[in-house]
């Protein structure tokens, strides 16, 4: 972004690097990844709410029934639909900074619930399962998948010279939260242990519903995140004559719509995160920011150890995407 002041999203990086094929490919990348993490949010709070009330059904007419977590799913669409609405991703970002809290306590509560509910760190399993491995690295590359994200918030962002900066925070704070809920959550529940954790939980302890209804926080504190720069986009595409707030409004509730359908056809929050992170996030967070660098850079035209280095990258990044979407693929089939 530095070489060119023009550039404000991440397309706009691809089309700098290699003109309007550059640019339409890492669109098509960015949002459908963006698309399918908000899918997966629906998901997420659907499993969790049906965990805290198991037998609930919605009843949306005469005779007809909605089982539960279908039913959640739609109704947390509805909670999230205002946030979708909103124009200005700097307000966002105070939506989404509650999200950080939520983190924190939804640790600190699964920690408790280990420590002081009966339950215990005592479980033992295979250290290394290599069967597992690739559906792991999947979703590894799924929780450090916001790279798409990242030129939109620079550019949103007052004092831009602390970008870097916040990026080194939020990762630290990313990569301590995620390995502490994964050590502690399988030295709890072992090889028994669910795509959530919270799954996992007794519902009937305080420390377990503290620790569902927190992780019930980010996915609508950060939805509107995820779709924001596909609103955006779509928005380009129309006249400027149209009124940019009814813009917001309307393509915002029709991708939600389009994703509660999604969450309904495909309920299995592991499963999709995985393919997520196997086709789409190391696509977009590896592999096209590699090939962009490169280009932009001018470093592939001459031979030295970084040329080198980031050419390993990317031979990786391509097999653990061609193995790691098969791996996916069939795991999604198998649960259908």
């Amino acid at each position: 972004m530095d070489s060119n002041s023009n550039i404000r999203t991440y397309p706009d990086i691809g089309k700098h690097a290699f003109g309007k094929k550059g640019k339409l490919i890492v669109s098509i990348f960015m949002y459908i990844e963006l698309y399918l993490v908000a899918t997966g949010f629906l998901i997420l709070e659907g499993d969790n709410l049906q965990k805290l009330f198991p037998n609930m059904e919605f009843e949306v007419g005469q005779g007809l029934t909605i089982g539960g977590k279908r039913g959640f799913i739609i109704l947390v669409s509805l909670i999230v639909l205002p946030t979708v609405w909103l124009d200005n991703l700097s307000l966002l970002s105070y939506v989404s900074a509650s999200g950080v809290l939520a983190s924190g306590i939804t640790l600190g509560s699964i920690i408790w619930t280990g420590a002081f509910e009966g339950i215990g760190f005592q479980q033992k399993g295979t250290l290394v399962n290599w069967d597992g491995m690739l559906t792991a690295i999947s979703l590894y590359a799924f929780c450090y998948c916001a790279h798409p994200v990242f030129p939109t918030l620079y550019t949103s962002m007052k004092k831009k010279h602390q970008f870097s900066n916040v990026l080194v925070v939020c990762f630290i704070l990313c990569t301590i939260t995620y390995a502490s809920t994964a050590i502690f959550g399988y030295l709890m529940f072992g090889p028994q242990i669910q795509s959530l954790v919270t799954l996992n939980l007794p519902a009937s302890k305080i420390s377990s519903k503290v620790a569902i209804y927190t992780t019930l926080v980010n996915p609508i504190t950060k939805y509107a995140l995820m779709v924001t720069p596909i609103v955006n986009a779509i928005k380009t595409r129309f006249p400027c004559c149209y009124n940019p707030g009814f813009l917001t409004i309307f393509i915002g509730t029709n991708l939600l719509i389009s994703t509660v359908f999604v969450a309904l056809a495909i309920p299995f929050f592991g499963s999709l995160m995985s393919l997520v992170g196997a086709l789409l996030s190391i696509t977009a967070s590896v592999i096209l920011p590699c090939l962009c660098y490169l280009k932009i850079s001018g470093i592939y035209r001459r031979f030295n150890g970084q040329l080198v280095g980031i050419c390993l990258i990317i031979i990786v990044g391509v097999c653990l995407v061609i193995f790691g979407t098969y791996a996916s693929v069939l795991d999604i089939i198998g649960n259908l």
